[in-house]
């Protein structure tokens, strides 16, 4: 499938995929100013933004993901990518440096997890509890369970409730970034994803690529329990822990997002 992307920045060539799954390049805003030293190329996933659904409703597997990576490095012409994984878009570059591991130079790992784990989970829990004083956690909490029941009927409205839970400490001055978020994007991939359990554990060995794993503190899905199991599957892999940071880290603490990867891209 031909993805829509949108280029920024000017540099050397950095492949940025977003999460969700079902969110647009919308959702990774600037990727907390990296395109001061690197041309972005910011990727809207199948069926979000102006990159087309798959006919088959139901084609939003990790192997399709990995195949339209595949396809838009064969379309830029390019032996190997330099490529960015957020979230969701995390779980499709490992899967994708796992299943062309000569095609990646330098892969960043950004706010994601390989499998759920007791540790996870653990984490998560944690996390939760300890906003639940919080003004917004009833609505965040209550579109949560809204999503595990599988109740995607307004994406945007349930998205925004629950948005919150993701950063450190919310603040109203993420909201423009928040409202900007949802452009473009599709419940129809989170729908599918939920439904499948998944685990890329087993492949992290296969890949060979530089990799730099990076998360927030407080991110309260994929923390540093989920870093650490990456890290440890990955040889080589370096870690880098935000502090005061949730989900969100190029949102939540841009400078020390963008120093930490320019850092490592730049060796």
């Amino acid at each position: 499938m031909q993805l829509a992307t949108r280029r920024v920045g000017s540099g050397p060539t950095l492949i940025c995929h977003p999460g969700g799954p079902g969110f647009s390049a919308a959702e990774l805003a600037d990727v907390g100013g990296l395109g001061a030293t690197r041309e972005l190329v910011l990727v809207d996933p199948r069926g979000t933004g102006a990159s087309p659904a798959p006919t088959d409703g139901g084609a939003y597997t990790t192997d399709d993901y990995v195949a339209d990576l595949e396809e838009l490095r064969e379309t830029l012409a390019r032996e190997t990518l330099d490529l960015l994984g957020f979230s969701h878009g995390g779980i499709v570059a490992m899967a994708y440096a796992a299943a062309h591991p000569r095609r990646v130079g330098k892969l960043v790992l950004a706010s994601t997890i390989a499998a759920v784990t007791e540790e996870t989970t653990a984490e998560m829990e944690r996390v939760k509890a300890e906003k639940a004083d919080e003004p917004w956690y009833a609505g965040a909490f209550a579109a949560l369970e809204q999503e595990e029941r599988g109740d995607y009927d307004d994406f945007t409205a349930m998205w925004t409730a629950m948005a919150p839970m993701y950063f450190h400490r919310w603040d109203e001055r993420y909201r423009g970034w928040l409202t900007a978020s949802v452009e473009g994007s599709s419940a129809a991939p989170l729908r599918v994803f939920n439904a499948q359990p998944f685990d890329l554990r087993a492949d992290l060995a296969q890949i060979e690529a530089e990799t730099l794993v990076i998360t927030g503190a407080d991110d309260f899905i994929c923390g540093p329990a989920a870093a650490t199991a990456i890290a440890a599957g990955i040889r080589g892999a370096e870690t880098v822990i935000l502090e005061r940071a949730g989900h969100m880290t190029f949102v939540e603490q841009p400078d020390a997002f963008r120093q930490a990867v320019e850092a490592f891209l730049a060796r």
